[in-house]
């Protein structure tokens, strides 16, 4: 049945409109959540890939790093090379790498690519949220299409207003089906990708509680040593 516009102002008229509006409506902002989860996991796959090989860059003058075949997951290659890090930094027996490590900071600093989180962060949480607006949306359509039927009994006749209720509830509560449907799809798809979200939000964590440990003890390893060489 076509959507017709109402042409007069009859509030009945157009709560039916819009109740009538509300499944397809729905549909519609499902599909593009679902899309927009597309563009998460795409957005998150490439900071990971900014994060790991701005760190290859920067432990590739260690003596003894973690080789690791591309085949690993992102996270994972980011774990090791942050360790790599680490390792340097509590054994002072490895002075090269430490003066390496201090040297290369220029490397983090001037990528950065640690700290640009607050985006994506704003951006995964919004579309988590806004799942539980499907299910309120839906049973929004309904009471749409019950004002608008109890709008339009102007005859005072008991029996066809409630028969016009039931008639119209019938044909909205796809609205509340859609927007329960909706919900559960996309907590699902929201499931699936929350944990590869979170690790992107550890590794960005890990990096930079790495920087600030290795600019604390290096910079005061090294004014050490040379006040103790002059």
């Amino acid at each position: 049945m076509p959507v017709q516009i109402p042409t007069t102002g009859n509030v009945g008229e157009w709560l039916q409109f819009f109740s009538s509006l509300s499944t397809p409506v729905i549909v519609g902002f499902a599909v593009l959540h679902l899309l927009y989860f597309g563009v998460l996991r795409v957005w998150c796959g490439r900071d990971l890939q900014t994060l790991a090989a701005t760190l290859d860059d920067y432990t590739r003058t260690l003596r003894h790093r973690s080789v690791l075949d591309r085949s690993v997951p992102l996270p994972a290659q980011i774990d090791a090379f942050v360790q790599d890090v680490n390792d340097v930094l509590s054994d002072p027996s490895r002075v090269d790498d430490r003066v390496q490590c201090l040297e290369r900071l220029q490397i983090l600093d001037e990528k950065r690519a640690y700290l640009d989180s607050l985006q994506f962060e704003t951006a995964s949480h919004t579309a988590r949220t806004m799942i539980e607006a499907y299910p309120l949306s839906g049973v929004l359509g309904t009471v749409l299409a019950i004002g608008s039927a109890l709008q339009a009994d102007s005859s005072g006749a008991t029996r066809a207003s409630v028969n016009l209720v039931m008639e119209r509830f019938g044909d909205s509560i796809w609205s509340t089906f859609a927007g329960l449907f909706a919900a559960v799809i996309l907590m699902f798809v929201s499931s699936l990708q929350e944990v590869r979200f979170a690790r992107l939000t550890e590794c960005r964590a890990a990096i930079r509680d790495m920087v600030a440990r290795a600019k604390r003890e290096l910079r005061m390893s090294i004014r050490s040593q040379e006040s103790t060489q002059s």
